[in-house]
C-alpha cells in the first residue's frame, strides 16, 4: 500500500514521521526541491534538500472559489533560490507544489497545493513569497473583445505566426550598450526600419540569459541597429552576448495582410463603427463620405 492509502494508514498508526516537500518550477524549466526534514528526499524525479530553510506559513485552502492563500519564507542561498534571480525576475509565476511525506516512505505522500508564485520581497538575507492557488485564474477577465484592432497576441494559437520562420526573427550579438536599455546590433541590413518595434528581445546567454524585453523603437544608425527596449533587462548585458529579436506587430489589418500574410488569421473588426458614428444625429445628405453632414 502506497500513496494517499500508505499515508492514511501512516497517520492513523499514532506514531508519526512526516514532512512537508516543495517543489518550484521556473519559467524556464528549471526545477528546484525544498524540505522542511533535516535530511534530502527524491520523488517524481526531484530531490528535496533541507540546506535552503524553506517554511511555509498557515495554509489555508476552503471548498469554495475563494482563492487559496499562504506564503513561504526562506533564506537566499548561493546554491538554490538567489537574490540575483529574484531580481531578475526568474521566479515571476514560478510552478509551486506542496507535499506532506512520510519521510521514511517518500512513496507514501499526498499533494497539498498547488499554484503559483504571487508577489516577492526579499530582505536581510532572506526571501517572502505569496503562493496562489488555482482558484486565482478566476480573477483573470476572459472572453472575446471587440475592436478595431487585432485582440491576439503575435505568435499564439490564434494568430498562428511562426516567429522563428525566416523573415520574422534574427540572432545577432551585442555589439555596445547604452543605459542597459539601448542595444545596438549588427547584422540586421536585411531588414526594413522598424520591423522589429513591439516585438521581442530574447537574450540568448550571458549572465541575463532567458530574459527578455519588450521592443519600443528600432532604428538603422551609423552601420548599426539601434534597438531600444521598454524596460532594461533585470540582470547585467554585455557586449557579445546574442540575442534573438523578432518582428513586432501594431495590430491592424493592412499589417497583418502586408508583413505577416495572415488576414485570415486576424482577430479585429476594422469596420467596427466608432464613438462619433454612434452619437451622429439624423442628417439629409446623402453622402456617407466622411465629410462634413451639415
Amino acid at each position: 500500500m502506497s500513496g494517499v492509502a500508505g499515508l492514511d494508514a501512516h497517520l492513523a498508526s499514532g506514531a508519526t514521521g512526516v514532512c512537508r516537500c516543495w517543489k518550484l518550477v521556473r519559467a524556464d524549466g528549471v526545477a528546484f526541491g525544498f524540505t522542511d526534514h533535516d535530511r534530502a528526499l527524491s520523488f517524481e524525479g526531484v530531490e528535496f534538500r533541507p540546506e535552503s530553510g524553506l517554511s511555509a506559513a498557515a495554509l489555508m485552502q476552503t471548498t469554495g472559489l475563494s482563492v487559496d492563500n499562504t506564503e513561504a519564507v526562506g533564506a537566499l542561498s548561493d546554491a538554490a533560490i538567489t537574490e540575483a534571480d529574484i531580481a531578475a525576475g526568474r521566479y515571476d509565476g514560478a510552478a509551486v507544489e506542496a507535499w506532506l511525506v512520510q519521510w521514511a516512505a517518500p512513496e507514501n505522500r499526498v499533494l497539498q497545493f498547488r499554484g503559483s508564485l504571487g508577489e516577492l520581497t526579499r530582505a536581510g538575507g532572506a526571501f517572502t513569497a505569496e503562493l496562489r492557488g488555482l482558484a486565482e485564474r478566476m480573477n483573470v477577465a476572459t472572453g472575446r473583445v471587440y475592436q478595431r484592432s487585432c485582440s491576439a497576441v503575435l505568435g499564439d494559437g490564434a494568430c498562428g505566426v511562426d516567429l522563428l520562420a525566416a523573415g520574422y526573427s534574427a540572432e545577432v550579438s551585442i555589439a555596445a550598450l547604452e543605459e542597459a536599455r539601448v542595444l545596438w546590433l549588427d547584422g540586421l541590413e536585411a531588414f526594413e526600419p522598424r520591423w522589429f518595434e513591439r516585438g521581442r528581445c530574447v537574450v540568448l546567454d550571458g549572465v541575463a540569459a532567458g530574459l527578455e524585453g519588450a521592443i519600443k523603437i528600432d532604428r538603422p544608425e551609423g552601420g548599426l541597429r539601434r534597438v531600444e527596449l521598454w524596460d532594461r533587462v533585470r540582470a547585467e548585458l554585455a557586449v557579445g552576448d546574442r540575442v534573438r529579436i523578432t518582428a513586432g506587430c501594431d495590430k491592424r489589418m493592412e499589417t497583418c495582410r502586408l508583413k505577416f500574410g495572415n488576414l485570415l488569421n486576424f482577430r479585429g473588426f476594422p469596420d467596427l463603427p466608432g464613438e462619433d458614428w454612434m452619437v451622429a444625429h439624423p442628417s439629409r445628405v446623402s453622402a456617407r463620405d466622411g465629410g462634413s453632414r451639415r
